[in-house]
């Protein structure tokens, strides 16, 4: 007789030949009967934040939050685009609470066939299964694998089948996973869509999202179609996480469920993907626009009703585009008033958004008109928006009036003082313009250095040269200052002859790794030299572009051709793109650290892709001084924006050959591997850089590595460490290995590192000097040097 297991139905009742077998009462019988199980908790969707760390992922001990505290935001905004942003630097959008959430309910999957035990022929295989099925559970993965691979000579499928189930049935989903992975390796293996449809769901519930992702890859390759339970699941579990790509991988499969599956999704999922993608922080959620609308079609097809926030949500994406779609605006609140849905405050803020990005101020008045009516105290960022349609209008006091207005009602907001600044800096309003900046400057704010930029920038354009150089030392009294106001004053200064001081600026910004300088500094000051005649100086300039590979302005290309001799000029034609060896040693640092390394269908060649954290003060830093390293290898539409300087987290190179070897090396077959000949290649220089973008400090001192690579790659790379007279300590948890430093080995490691590591990141990266010798802050994490313990409940923190 067949046995049906069900995920929703099922009952415990005690084996009648349990008899037989007396010391396995832990073994049950399976029923298609009622189960009483424990239920899983149903989990309301969070507010995504965006971070790469995963609610999978611990260090043994050591917890996310710990992990997050080490990598704290800095607190004046580096480079944001305060534009159209409200009072934090960024606004959500507002969800009503009425509004729908995915939750994981019943669906009618499959059903599991599996033997009774006691109609198994033999007494001698029904023994090893009863002790299997009570063992297995009871060990981590490596004990796991060897008890598993003794019973190859007699164990089949329907056995294995059988350890599943009851695996999945006393609640041990991950030795469930872990007998299906042993399944499929073996010869005798057929698949079973039930068993992996059940086991994907169980997965899902658990918010283990690789796993369960992983046997719906499995179906996929066998030419099915999933269940729409294991769908509607993996959705929910990846919305549930909050991995860096985790909201792109649940639209995927939202995408397949429908064109794939041909399923219609429950009005509960479509929300809760549409929330997700309005709820993205980082400037990155006006890019979900075309899902947004994908999913407000999928609702009216199907029929489904549509919330006031689905359509306040999709106007909100709207406003935030680059190219506002003013007559798809215009459906979209026809619709509403068709459906008898009122304007909330927050779509009317949306209208003014999208009228200040298009200079719509008749609009706007009657926008501003409806929002006095619906609220006596407009929200602070509906001021900024009114602002800036006046300024478009070309009426400046208008924006003045409604900042005065603005300040009777409440205190202004730092991004309205950025506001009213620009504003009448554009129109060259001096006087108004200094006497808001001394306001804003006495308010105590330090979030200053964008109004001075665009204080500067007036002066510069009204040829106010002495209030720039003043407004310059102002800056580094009040703030820290970018490279922007640095390029400013170098520019006023050459453009009024006073070359000394050019110079001096110039060489500040070289020898600080925070500022820097970049193509259009050089080309200032170099046109500077060339001007006055200081052809010596010229030609250091020049030799300093030569070594950045820096594109030298055509306009001065005529008269370096005049200063340089012959054998500079043909140095200069037979110059061509390659790797310095700096180049070469911070790419191997970043590539442990786990950079990717991607192939170019079309030109079969690979390129580098460079990801940072959105909110991560580290990679902040980093992101910006990788950029500078590589600027000659970056395609043209990843470089930066002149307007504020802002650098993307995620920028690639161009596919070019000198990236071969190390794709080869490291990613051979689109698999990360440690090189073989990583001890010639492990300079101190290359830690650094692993460290920066791979690893972290604790709260103790202690500096931990992480490497996503197998165990005998990690092997390989702690041998050369220890070789190099670095003592470390290596822990595997889930599918990540950390490398520890801890105490006095964390100071060795700082000392070799310090040279290498960025000077604004110094004080956040330092070990812990005075703690060596004394007890490391890591007893809890269990460090050990033979050490891989694996409970399968974590992951990587950047997902899969």
């Amino acid at each position: 007789m067949l046995l049906s297991f069900h995920c929703i139905t099922h009952q415990i009742t005690p084996l009648h030949t349990l008899s037989s077998f007396p010391h396995h009462h832990g073994l049950c019988r399976l029923s298609t009967l009622s189960l009483p199980s424990k239920p899983y908790p149903r989990f309301p969707l969070p507010v995504l934040a965006s971070s790469s760390a995963s609610p999978e992922a611990t260090v043994s001990g050591i917890s996310e939050e710990e992990i997050l505290n080490d990598y704290d935001t800095s607190e004046e905004e580096q480079g944001a685009d305060y534009h159209f942003y409200g009072e934090n630097g960024e606004e959500n959008f507002g969800f009503n609470s009425s509004f729908e959430l995915a939750e994981v309910k019943r669906f009618q999957s499959p059903v599991v066939e599996v033997k009774e035990l006691e109609e198994l022929p033999d007494q001698w295989r029904r023994s090893r299964l009863a002790w299997l099925c009570k063992e297995l559970p009871a060990h981590r993965a490596p004990t796991f694998i060897r008890l598993l691979n003794a019973q190859r000579k007699w164990i089949m499928q329907d056995d294995c089948t059988y350890i599943a189930v009851h695996c999945m049935r006393i609640r041990e989903n991950e030795s469930a996973f872990r007998v299906y992975k042993w399944m499929v390796q073996q010869r005798w293996f057929r698949f079973d869509f039930a068993l992996v449809t059940k086991l994907a769901d169980y997965m899902g519930k658990e918010r283990k999202y690789l796993k369960c992702r992983e046997l719906y890859n499995d179906i996929v390759n066998q030419g099915l179609v999933p269940n729409e339970s294991t769908f509607h699941i993996l959705i929910v579990a990846y919305l549930s996480s909050t991995g860096p790509s985790c909201l792109e991988e649940a639209c995927s499969i939202y995408n397949q469920m429908i064109h794939l599956g041909n399923y219609k999704p429950r009005l509960s999922l479509h929300n809760s993907l549409f929330r997700a993608l309005v709820s993205k922080t980082g400037g990155s959620f006006k890019h979900h626009l075309k899902q947004a609308e994908f999913i407000y079609q999928n609702l009216t097809t199907c029929g489904l009703k549509v919330h006031n926030d689905i359509y306040g949500g999709l106007i909100w994406l709207h406003s935030y585009q680059d190219i506002i779609d003013k007559e798809r605006i215009v459906s979209l609140r026809k619709e509403m008033q068709s459906a008898g849905i009122e304007e909330s405050t927050e779509v009317l803020v949306s209208v003014l958004r999208a009228c200040a990005k298009d200079g719509d101020l008749a609009e706007a008045e009657s926008i501003w008109t409806k929002i006095l009516c619906s609220n006596s105290k407009p929200p602070p960022q509906a001021f900024v928006y009114l602002m800036e349609v006046y300024s478009r209008a070309g009426k400046p006091m208008g924006s003045l009036e409604t900042f005065r207005v603005m300040q009777e009602q409440s205190s202004p907001n730092v991004v309205s003082y950025y506001k009213i600044i620009e504003v009448l800096c554009k129109a060259k309003e001096t006087g108004l313009a200094e006497s808001l900046m001394v306001e804003f400057i006495n308010s105590g704010t330090k979030s200053l250095t964008r109004s001075f930029i665009d204080m500067m920038t007036m002066y510069t354009n009204l040829s106010l040269h002495d209030k720039v150089e003043s407004t310059f030392f102002r800056c580094l009294e009040e703030c820290h200052p970018n490279q922007t106001v640095y390029y400013l004053y170098l520019d006023s200064l050459v453009q009024t002859g006073n070359l000394d001081k050019a110079e001096l600026i110039f060489s500040q910004m070289h020898a600080d790794e925070a500022i820097g300088v970049d193509v259009k500094s050089c080309n200032n000051i170099l046109r500077g030299y060339l001007t006055y005649e200081h052809h010596a100086k010229a030609r250091k300039i020049y030799d300093l572009m030569c070594q950045k590979k820096y594109k030298i302005e055509s306009s001065l290309l005529e008269k370096l051709d005049d200063v340089l001799s012959l054998s500079e000029k043909e140095a200069r034609k037979s110059s061509s793109l390659k790797l310095s060896q700096e180049q070469r040693e911070i790419l191997i640092g970043l590539l442990l650290g786990g950079l990717r390394v991607k192939l170019d269908d079309e030109k079969r060649s690979y390129a580098i892709d460079f990801v940072f954290r959105e909110d991560n003060k580290i990679n902040s830093f980093l992101k910006r001084h990788i950029h500078n390293q590589f600027h000659e290898w970056l395609a043209r539409k990843v470089q930066v924006d002149d307007g504020n300087g802002d650098i993307p987290c995620q920028f690639t190179t161009i596919p070019h050959s000198c990236f071969q070897l190390y794709a080869d090396q490291f990613w051979p077959q689109g698999l990360p591997v440690i090189p073989k000949l990583i001890n010639r290649w492990l300079t101190p220089r290359v830690l650094a850089y692993w460290y920066m973008y791979g690893g972290y400090r604790t709260s103790s001192g202690d500096i931990l590595l992480k490497l996503k690579f197998d165990k005998e790659d990690v092997t390989r790379i702690a041998k050369t460490i220890k070789a190099k007279s670095l003592n470390c300590r290596v822990k595997r948890r889930g599918r990540v290995f950390w490398m520890g430093f801890l105490g006095t080995d964390a100071a060795e490691f700082w000392k070799l590192t310090e040279p290498f590591v960025l000077a604004d990141l110094r004080d956040s990266l330092e070990a812990n000097l005075e703690a060596v010798g004394g007890r490391s802050g890591l007893e809890n994490v269990a460090f050990s040097s033979n050490s891989d313990a694996d409970d399968g409940n974590t992951s990587d923190q950047s997902g899969d």
